[in-house]
């Protein structure tokens, strides 16, 4: 052997378990010189020749993965759809929670201490909340990634297994990455609009601004509204992840539906629901009984509309 070549086997073997080195080194020595005793009767000088065989080769640590078994990539081909699934369910499920359970303790914190609402606060709230998103996020991806790099290259078997039960239902019923994405775009614009309502307000006066709801349901009666969106945006991301609505998801779904509705229709009647301050300036006489039986119809309405729409899924997937 030349120097080239033998410096080739050595690389190639010397991260190769004792007892496999002899037998890897015979095989290469044997198979470079006839490569390079081929291209010689075709008449290449044997320099040239032995450097095109060591160059066709490849990196002789690439090759030594090869004959060793071991994989050469942090997230490879084995585990990469259940990382990815697993990653999306993660950052859709992490980072709004954290944006949404820093948000109301920062507005809780605001008002225990006795600051009034202001567009500082909503700023601070969104600033905070944005950049507690994107801290979640790249951590969130960082240690999955890890765990998965880890598995690879260890060759442990995740237990996670494809059958045909995960196979989706055609078409439009509801359980698409689309209208996850909807869902839970609208809860987290609904939680939004309601903390901007306290911080804030959303009804405009010529000196201020003033809140549409009632602030006495901070912090208990807000936070039962937080926990009913939670509950939804559960649902939502279980339906995504079953790939069909079941009869136990769709009451699941009814009731986080009518813990919304119920207590909202009660306060709306009891005249808890709404600011005082804010009918008082908008809505003077027979004004605020419209709105009120406008507002209790709309609820109605699109609760019914849900809690229907739900089982009427969950017994089409079930057909």
């Amino acid at each position: 052997m030349t120097g080239y070549t033998e410096r080739y086997i050595a690389a190639a073997i010397r991260t190769l378990p004792p007892t496999a080195q002899g037998d890897v080194r015979d095989e290469l020595q044997a198979s470079i010189a006839d490569a390079i005793d081929a291209r010689v009767d075709a008449g290449q000088p044997f320099v040239d020749a032995e450097r095109a065989v060591l160059t066709e080769l490849g990196d002789p640590d690439v090759l030594a993965a090869r004959y060793a078994d071991r994989p050469l990539q942090l997230i490879g081909p084995r585990y990469y759809l259940v990382w990815w699934r697993l990653l999306k369910l993660l950052l859709w499920i992490v980072i709004p929670c954290a944006m949404v359970g820093h948000a109301i303790a920062l507005v809780l914190t605001k008002r225990a201490a006795g600051l009034d609402a202001s567009a500082n606060l909503i700023g601070e709230v969104i600033g905070g909340s944005i950049a507690l998103g994107l801290s979640v996020g790249v951590h969130v991806a960082f240690w999955t990634t890890l765990v998965f790099a880890i598995l690879e290259r260890t060759g442990t078997d995740t237990g996670v297994r494809w059958s045909v039960d995960q196979l989706p239902e055609p078409g439009g019923d509801g359980t698409g990455r689309s209208d996850l994405i909807a869902s839970l775009v609208l809860l987290g614009a609904l939680a939004g609009a309601i903390l901007w309502d306290s911080a804030v307000g959303f009804a405009r006066t010529p000196e201020r601004w003033m809140p549409v709801l009632d602030q006495r349901l901070w912090p208990w009666g807000i936070a039962w509204l937080f926990a009913t969106l939670v509950l939804s945006a559960l649902v939502a991301i279980a339906v995504y992840a079953k790939g069909r609505w079941t009869s136990a998801l769709a009451a699941l779904n009814a009731v986080a539906t009518l813990a919304f509705a119920v207590p909202a229709l009660v306060l709306l009647v009891q005249d808890g629901l709404l600011s005082p301050a804010f009918t008082a300036t908008f809505l003077p006489g027979a004004a605020l009984p419209v709105t009120k039986a406008v507002l209790g119809v709309v609820i109605i309405a699109v609760a019914g509309w849900s809690i229907v729409d739900g089982f009427v899924k969950a017994r089409r997937a079930a057909r």
